[in-house]
């Protein structure tokens, strides 16, 4: 299992990192949560926004939410 956040690095992206990684210990995740600021990755999956959350290498949200609940759902779903 692999979960990643690419984002450009702004406090967007990186407020989206730490609620991952804050999800992620709560589901008791072994695996740790990516974060990377390679803006190409984001353009190679063909995504002209940011942050995107990435379960397993597929693209699960784009932007972000403070709504951890739908967060957490997305994650599970793409476990």
């Amino acid at each position: 299992m692999k979960i990643q956040v690419l984002g450009s690095g702004c406090p967007t992206c990186r407020k989206l990192y730490e609620v991952v990684q804050e999800i992620s210990k709560e589901l008791n995740l072994k695996d740790e949560v990516e974060y990377s600021t390679d803006v190409t990755k984001i353009i190679e999956l063909g995504i002209m926004s940011s942050p995107v959350l990435i379960v397993n290498g597929k693209p699960v949200m784009v932007g972000f939410t403070p709504d951890t609940e739908k967060i957490k759902k997305l994650i599970k779903e793409n476990l």
